[in-house]
């Protein structure tokens, strides 16, 4: 096995392992699994290397797994200590990059588990969920525009896998529209994320 196999859908979360193989330039073999979410082949197919059946699922040459995109980004990170994707230890921004990206993971990214599927966590009140986690996911954006500085990216000067999380993340609910109304600095730093040379045919093919 020459390449890493990648496990995803377009559009889903796996766009944020992919854009970290793309801005690494590191081979890889992409596995669709749509319909994973139902019984099925590809819930099968996707069981085989992650018991959680989850995406992005990440193979490596060696056939050793990762299951979560932070995860994915920091291997990444550090096998390409030279392409950018995260500042290495010793950088004054890693704390920084630290926090937010373990605050996409672990505060913003699991309201779409919920949200996606309220009848399975509610079924007795599932559009009260549906609607307070769309309330909480715009209060986060909003948080997070408080917190941007004034640089170009979310670290300031140089971009990171950051501001690719930031691009593919808006392209959910509440989308775009919703962040140019409400979190300017936000959307702006998202329309150059999609333009950045590493990820922007990432960007396009899922959401273009």
């Amino acid at each position: 096995m020459s390449k890493w196999r990648l496990f995803g859908v377009r559009g889903w979360g796996s766009t944020l392992a992919e854009g970290a193989l793309a801005w690494t330039q590191t081979p890889f073999t992409f596995v669709p699994v749509d319909g994973f979410d139902a019984p099925g082949p590809a819930r099968d197919r996707l069981f085989a290397v992650n018991p959680l059946a989850r995406i992005p699922t990440l193979v490596g040459p060696d056939g050793s797994v990762l299951t979560e995109s932070a995860a994915i980004v920091l291997h990444l990170a550090e096998l390409n200590a030279g392409a950018g994707l995260a500042p290495m230890p010793g950088d004054p921004v890693r704390p920084a990059f630290l926090n937010r990206l373990i605050w996409f993971v672990s505060a913003l990214y699991p309201t779409f588990t919920y949200r996606d599927y309220p009848e399975r966590w509610a079924p007795d009140a599932a559009a009260q969920l549906v609607e307070r986690i769309d309330s909480f996911r715009q209060s986060l954006w909003q948080q997070f525009e408080a917190e941007l500085g004034e640089g170009p990216w979310v670290l300031g000067e140089t971009p990171s896998a950051l501001d690719l999380y930031v691009a593919a993340m808006s392209q959910w609910r509440p989308r775009r529209v919703w962040l140019a109304a409400n979190c300017p600095k936000l959307h702006a730093l998202a329309g150059r994320a999609d333009r950045l040379p590493r990820i922007a045919a990432v960007l396009e093919r899922n959401f273009g």
